[in-house]
């Protein structure tokens, strides 16, 4: 039978379930699975199945060293590695500076990031990272982000491999954001923001070899396409983490919760809300350098009486964080789930072999969110890492659409976030 619950009701079904799964977990066991030595210190990996050659050892180590004994970043110059949205290429840099003030009480931070496709990104902040005792953060941020060629294939599972095309893709986001630590491991996360004039135009960049969107789809399978508003948003996130280093953990768990709102302030049709489920848990085997990483996903959109989801920022599957077989954002539509399993043994000390099984499926009805005709990926890759973050991988997978590769240089199954770390508000991300 199909599910025809709304999708606040499913959500609060699945926040439930989180909140049973949590509830074996003390506060005292996320407390040591956290402490001990802080991010950022050279800390002992797990020894691989072979002796790590010298050099390689050096450098890893000399990594471990970017951070403050406090986990905080250090002053100065430094460069924006990796942080970038899905499909921007297999590489990102850029140069940064950040410098505390106020008697090290507050953080600005600025940067700019160039893709290997050409996408780029710049970022101004001004944080108060440490009030009331450490517990809250406060900031405030502008960005700027251009993308050149995000691929889009049409709305929902059944949408064909052949009618690949891409869109370019550029806003000026302000916001503000604040977070809450009620304990080491449990956080609530707001936001609010503006984006004006987003636009939406024909692909651009080196290598475009895909028809444009706005050539190919119309305003019916491409809600949206004619014309972009101003959008207020906003959102909520309740976060449970005790991963031991959510660059590359290698036990704890992610247990996340978030309500979005976006308001259209033109004529007010694509106005909605978003709902989004998400749980990983890193479980070491027997030995810590043989871990088992679970993932699972789900987002809900709710659109307001009258209007729709533009296809932009849809919930959209595929790709190097979620079907690892498929284009990245293979699959539209109003609601999507996604299941990855991936199993990892340590080669060397810093660097991993892994498996992986992914699945996971889109719909125009949250009932529809069923285990089946679920896309399907599998496949393998390594994994480069120091202590605290991984550094690079590979991953190749495989479905029923062929074959795909995909290096990296950032830690998978996690939503791809331009810099500073913050996940994008458009387009949505996978």
């Amino acid at each position: 039978m199909k599910d025809d619950r709304t999708p606040v009701a499913r959500i609060a079904l699945l926040a439930l379930s989180m909140v049973a799964l949590l509830l074996p977990v003390s506060a005292a066991q996320a407390q040591e699975t956290q402490t001990g030595v802080p991010p950022g210190w050279v800390v002992p990996t797990a020894p691989g199945l072979f002796a790590e050659p010298v050099l390689l050892k050096k450098l890893m180590n000399a990594s471990d060293g970017s951070m403050t004994p406090g986990g905080d970043p250090k002053d100065g110059p430094y460069v924006e590695l990796g942080n970038m949205i899905t499909g921007a290429g297999w590489i990102s840099a850029g140069p940064g500076y950040r410098r505390h003030v106020l008697n090290d009480r507050a953080l600005v931070d600025v940067s700019t990031d160039l893709s290997w496709k050409l996408y780029g990104v710049a970022q101004g902040r001004f944080e108060l990272p440490h009030v009331a005792h450490d517990r809250l953060a406060v900031g405030a941020q502008a960005m700027y982000q251009d993308v050149l060629q995000v691929n889009y294939f049409g709305l929902g599972d059944d949408s064909l491999k052949s009618d690949r095309s891409a869109y370019r893709f550029h806003n000026i986001d302000v916001l503000g954001y604040a977070t809450v630590r009620t304990t080491s491991w449990l956080s609530v996360t707001g936001r609010v923001g503006r984006i004006d004039r987003p636009h939406l135009s024909t692909a651009t960049g080196p290598n475009v070899t895909v028809p444009n969107t706005t050539d190919r789809f119309s305003e019916i399978s491409a809600p949206g396409i004619l014309t972009q508003p101003p959008f207020l948003h906003g959102d909520v996130s309740i976060a449970a983490d005790w991963r031991d280093h959510a660059g590359h953990p290698t036990r704890g768990g992610l247990y996340r919760a978030t309500a979005a709102g976006y308001s259209d302030r033109g004529a007010g049709t694509f106005s909605f809300r978003r709902y989004e489920v998400e749980a990983s848990q890193f479980v070491p085997l027997f030995r810590k350098n043989w871990v088992l990483a679970l993932h699972g996903w789900e987002v809900f959109s709710d659109p307001l009486s009258g209007s729709v989801v533009p296809f932009y920022l849809m919930p959209s599957l595929g790709g190097q964080n979620t079907l690892r077989g498929y284009y990245d954002y293979r699959f539209h539509d109003t609601h999507m789930q996604v299941f990855n399993v991936e199993s990892r043994w340590a080669l060397f000390s810093h660097v991993d072999a892994a498996a992986f099984v992914d699945a996971g499926k889109v719909a125009p009805r949250a009932g529809d969110l069923d285990f089946k005709r679920l896309k399907r990926s599998y496949g393998a890759g390594l994994r480069v890492h120091n202590s605290t973050s991984t550094l690079a991988r590979l991953d190749i997978g495989h479905s029923a659409e062929g074959w795909r590769v995909f290096f990296k240089l950032s830690d998978p199954l996690r939503r791809s976030a331009p810099a500073s770390g913050r996940s994008a508000v458009v387009p949505f991300v996978p």
